[in-house]
């Protein structure tokens, strides 16, 4: 969902902005059963510094090294979910306000599940590239087991579903060692127009491990926050619009969010059939084709799948090339992305010239659509969300009293102090209003979309260009967690390939007194083996990722060099 705004350099203003195994594990599995934090407890105060303690062995580990590791008889798969187990209970739940709040829940049989893995690996080798890896999943995606998934309501809690989510099965199948949830704004961010990023009632709210002060974004918060701090492999987070490459920007994150039917969505708690899409968030681009290889797949319960054979890769990994900006044709659609934000634009354009250097060669090539997005986006994602989310509330069956959007808004209602402390529901109220998705109102909205996203919009820029990818500033820095009035943000440009289905994949690109920035490629349908290779090549000639260091706030010492020159 996104929120209104303008500024100097994005005049028409952008309407939305998407809310789219020893002791020490053993009990840190124990204290991690989390519970609601009282509304008290949630205020944004400026928190002290987070203990680090001793460096962190794995820190920055990459997917490849950890196999390797394994491999070799350094690690095992126990001795890696040990040490992220504890690593969790460190810096993500104790401290009160210096606690990072983006691990939701751990899973009980997280132990269990890799000592299996490695006694598979002992007997039979390895399953793949993610065997052993311990991965966290963000709490809209449906797990059978000892785990909840909420969404962040407390509505749901108890509410176990009866089968895993389709990426849950794959991540499985894999040999991946789920080890637990991650927190997220509440219902993916689509309950109200003024909520703070990364909050919900069951998880409180998320903090940025850059600055603690500062927002995860959202919704794929915790997903973003956890992976950043080196509290997992690899993280699964979900998008309908800005909510895998937001976070994944403000994280200093590699985020991928898949073309529409690559990555099935059954079983993950809905907002809209026609945007929704789960995806990988990594620290580096290599594991994001790993873990993207895994989710990929045709899932017989989700019907769009179907689009993605003779697409789908198993091995993504194939397509990583150092040199893959040499003869690209990078668009740069600056009119609407950039002007927002001047040290945004100076880092993006550093990286262009990067890029240029690498020999990609630089195009201007505005989206001609991309300013009539909003009001037809956000009409079909409340027609969506409540027949979705209905759908998906009945599929529980006896498992939850709360059967429609009504009985989730008299939920919030009725407890007030746990679910609705900060902000309200407006958007709950307004997607109830809606009807069935046989309304003219809605299908008028859709096709719109369509049309003015693909063939008028993404297609037809890069047809015109004969472009390989289109980037942009992925967002400016994290803002300060406000919960009294809810996010502010400057810009982003995550709607036009949202609202087209189309893959997106963001990077990092430099920080901002110390927080973080990113880059987004954005390609046409199918295009992540492009999007890949060309974000790969400028990930191997940037190497802009570097850990977080729990700062209590930005260091606003560090002035960027645009604000210290006179502006014209």
């Amino acid at each position: 969902m996104k929120k209104p705004m303008t500024s100097p350099g994005n005049p028409q203003g952008l309407s939305r902005r998407t809310f789219l195994g020893g002791t020490a594990a053993a009990s840190t599995l124990v204290a991690m059963n989390v519970q609601a934090e009282p509304a008290s407890g949630n205020a944004a105060r400026t928190p002290a510094p987070a203990p680090r303690g001793a460096p962190f062995e794995l820190e920055e580990a990459p997917v490849a090294g950890l196999q390797a590791a394994m491999a070799s008889g350094k690690h095992t798969a126990v001795g890696l979910t040990e040490r992220y187990l504890t690593r969790i209970q460190e810096l993500d739940r104790t401290g009160g306000d210096t606690a990072l709040r983006s691990v939701i829940e751990l899973n009980p049989d997280a132990l269990a599940i890799a000592a299996a893995m490695d006694a598979e690996r002992k007997a039979k080798g390895p399953r793949g590239p993610l065997h052993g890896i311990p991965v966290l999943i963000k709490d809209n995606i449906a797990t059978a087991d000892g785990m909840q998934t909420t969404a962040g309501s407390l509505a749901l809690v108890g509410a176990v579903p009866s089968r895993d989510a389709f990426v849950v099965e794959r991540l499985r199948a894999a040999g991946a060692v789920i080890i637990g949830k991650t927190n997220l704004s509440e219902w993916a961010n689509f309950r109200s127009t003024h909520s703070s990023s990364g909050w919900s009632g069951r998880g409180g709210q998320c903090r940025n491990p850059y600055a603690l002060d500062r927002t995860p974004s959202g919704s794929s918060s915790g997903s973003g926050a956890a992976t950043a701090a080196n509290f997992c492999g690899v993280s699964v987070g979900t998008e309908t619009d800005g909510s895998i490459v937001s976070p994944s920007a403000a994280c200093s994150l590699v985020g991928l969010k898949p073309t529409l039917g690559l990555v099935s969505r059954s079983g993950i708690i809905p907002i809209s059939h026609s945007q929704d899409t789960a995806g990988p968030m990594t620290r580096t681009v290599a594991d994001a084709a790993a873990l993207l290889g895994v989710l990929a797949g045709v899932d017989p319960s989700d019907a769009v799948t179907a689009t993605s054979q003779g697409h789908a890769q198993a091995d993504y990994t194939r397509f990583l090339d150092p040199n893959g900006l040499k003869g690209a044709r990078i668009g740069v659609p600056r009119e609407r992305y950039f002007g927002y934000h001047p040290p945004t634009d100076a880092l993006i354009e550093r990286a262009l010239e990067l890029m240029k250097a690498q020999g990609a060669v630089i195009i201007e090539a505005p989206i001609p659509t991309a300013s009539k997005l909003d009001e037809p986006e956000m009409e079909v994602l409340l027609y969506e969300f409540k027949a979705g989310l209905e759908a998906y509330l009945v599929g529980l069956g006896d498992k939850t009293r709360v059967k429609t959007l009504a009985d989730l808004i008299r939920y919030n209602e009725e407890h007030r102090d746990t679910e609705l402390p900060w902000f309200g529901q407006e958007l709950f109220h307004q997607a109830q209003e809606k009807g069935p998705l046989t309304d003219k109102k809605y299908l008028k909205a859709l096709a719109a979309c369509r049309k003015l996203s693909r063939e008028q919009g993404i297609d037809a820029v890069m047809a015109k260009h004969k472009l390989d990818a289109l980037v942009a500033p992925t967002q400016a820095p994290p803002g300060l967690i406000d919960l009294v009035n809810g996010d502010h943000w400057l810009g982003s440009s995550s709607s036009p390939a949202a609202v087209a289905g189309y893959p997106t994949l963001t990077v990092p690109a430099g920080y901002v007194a110390g927080l973080p920035v990113g880059l987004s490629f954005i390609g046409r349908a199918w295009s992540e083996p492009t999007l890949l290779r060309l974000a790969y090549a400028y990930e191997q000639a940037s190497k802009h990722r570097r850990p977080p260091g729990f700062a209590p706030t930005a260091n606003l010492r560090q002035v960027p060099e645009v604000w210290s020159k006179p502006q014209p």
